[in-house]
């Protein structure tokens, strides 16, 4: 039985440090336990850049009692949080910093118990329709099983932690009986493996364990894609370094290991920050905020051939944002309306610009925005009400955490993806209310009804459908329903399973990896195939889907 009676703040924040790292060697595995065999799943990533934003809060205090140091985790967590999973992860640290307000002694294994139970009771709040099966589950589960593990030993925290990583893993795997979409996939739930995650890293750093040497069971071989990487030069006050530096690592010299990568982080660490290493052994993206660009692009030939440069002045751009501001005055008065669209791919940015929106967040499935990201666009915005616009179902949560937040007129509006979303602003009208904007935009988004076409990941089974990796998928309305080799005729066939007679209109949204002349000649092919309805193509530039086709 180990010695440590109570966690102070310092062993706390090597705690939340180690899960932060062991979560982050692991993301890619958690963003492979993806239901759908799409290459976008993204639970590791919003996990772990909501861990990274606590760390950071956290090792900024010094001189903390406990209490202060959970809430400043706490506190972390929510400003960065991204996602479903990483709100909900957020609403886990506020839950538990609310059991601890004011702690100064130290965490005691009831403590610790106690404060889970909070944690898991205000993350079952956040959600308006809690779903068994999730993350939620197994926090809940872990916490009834530590409350009375600590019952039976107040004084054994090695105990409780056993209790807490050997329940974690028991209903873990009950969540695919719970979730039948999760046993037809052969996975478990990805947001419920990376809290244990965390909590394998707890364990580890209050054993006084390096987490470098922990391999964490997953429950399926993944396999690691690169993903797009954080825009967030949003906030150019809290940049510590003036330049911003992103390129692409191919062709490297010799087969890169785990951790060759590793360590190719740990250097750039070293100079820098918001630090984000994506990809695999044949190809890396690489974001990194320094003082020193050479520095980073040299660590990066030592691995292979740079692609893709791109280096700004963030210190230039917050003096030309400042002087545009001591301009402007910006003391005007408030519009009535304003809006703020998540947006994926340039082309659509564009569309929403030209529709009116007043402020477009960059992100979407590979990378969703923080809720700082979200808050600070609606701060841009000087309107009396702002309608939010998420546009993708793993972003909604976040929004309305930022309708909570703030102090303004939020009105959040559920829609899916972008196409809800364009329908959404174009059925706005700037004379009528605050209700009847909301009651016409939604009943417009909901209206419309989406194919997306992309490539599988992985093998599986759906359905009456036989997966391959790298065959083409086509999603209706977010389920997979065809399965081809062509994306032209998979996008074909998934229209005959879209269009009615009732259809007006077919809106062809062709993403960053599609020629434009392929998206006509599609567009050309539906025309022919649905007289009555008129089809339009336009450029979307989303990134891992060849299409978007809208048709309402």
């Amino acid at each position: 039985m180990s010695e440590i009676k109570a966690i102070d703040a310092l062993l706390f924040r090597e705690m939340v440090n180690a899960g932060a790292s062991l979560l982050e060697k692991n993301r890619e595995a958690v963003n492979q336990l993806n239901v759908f065999p799409v290459p976008d799943g993204d639970t590791g990533t919003n996990m772990s850049m909501t861990m990274i934003s606590a760390i950071r809060e956290l090792n900024g205090r010094e001189n903390v009692t406990v209490g202060e140091a959970v809430g400043a985790a706490a506190k972390g967590a929510l400003r960065g949080a991204r996602g479903n999973s990483g709100v909900i992860l957020s609403q886990l640290y506020r839950g538990f910093s609310k059991a601890l307000d004011g702690a100064e002694e130290g965490i005691t294994p009831p403590l610790f118990a106690a404060a889970l139970k909070s944690a898991a009771e205000t993350a079952y709040k956040a959600v308006m329709k809690p779903k068994e099966g999730t993350i939620l589950t197994v926090a809940r589960v872990i916490a009834e099983d530590a409350v009375a593990q600590a019952e039976k030993a107040p004084d054994d925290f090695d105990a409780l932690f056993r209790t807490i990583l050997s329940s974690g893993e028991s209903i873990l795997a009950k969540t695919q009986d719970m979730l039948p979409q999760l046993k037809a996939a052969g996975v478990v739930d990805a947001g419920g493996r990376g809290l244990l995650i965390i909590f394998t890293g707890y364990y580890a750093a209050f054993r006084g364990e390096p987490v470098e040497d922990l391999v964490v069971q997953m429950a399926q071989d993944t396999k690691a894609g690169a993903e797009e990487l954080p825009e967030d030069h949003d906030n150019l006050d809290d940049m510590k370094f003036t330049y911003c530096a992103e390129f692409y690592v191919q062709n490297p010299y010799n087969t890169l290991t785990d951790t060759e990568i590793d360590t190719f982080r740990r250097k750039l660490s070293r100079i820098g920050d918001s630090l984000q290493v994506a990809g695999d052994k044949d190809r890396l993206k690489v974001h990194v905020h320094t003082d020193d660009p050479g520095k980073a692009l040299s660590y990066g030939l030592m691995l292979g051939e740079l692609v893709g440069l791109k280096i700004e002045n963030m210190a230039q751009k917050r003096r030309d944002r400042d002087a545009q501001l001591a301009g402007s005055g910006r003391q005007e008065e408030p519009k009535e309306f304003g809006m703020v669209s998540v947006s994926v791919g340039k082309g659509f940015s564009s569309i929403f610009k030209d529709l009116g929106v007043d402020a477009v967040v960059e992100g979407g499935q590979t990378m969703n925005p923080s809720i700082e990201d979200i808050e600070n666009a609606v701060d841009g915005v000087n309107a009396r009400t702002i309608f939010i616009l998420p546009n993708n179902g793993n972003i909604i949560l976040a929004a309305r955490q930022v309708a909570e937040l703030s102090d303004k007129n939020i009105v959040v509006l559920p829609t899916k993806n972008v196409a809800m979303g364009l329908a959404a602003v174009v059925a706005f009208q700037p004379d009528f209310s605050a209700e009847e904007n909301e009651s016409r935009m939604n009943e417009a988004a909901e209206r419309v009804r989406t194919g997306t076409i992309t490539y599988a990941v992985r093998d599986t089974h759906m359905e009456q459908l036989d997966i391959k990796e790298g065959s083409i998928i086509g999603l209706h309305n977010g389920q997979v329903t065809v399965n081809g080799l062509s994306i032209e005729e998979t996008a074909l066939e998934l229209m005959r399973q879209i269009v009615t007679e009732d259809d007006a209109l077919i809106t062809v949204y062709y993403g960053e990896d599609t020629v434009q002349q392929d998206a006509e000649a599609l567009g050309a092919k539906l025309a022919e195939l649905y007289p009555d309805c008129d089809v339009e193509v336009q450029n979307g530039g989303q990134p891992l889907y060849y299409y978007l086709l809208s048709v309402e």
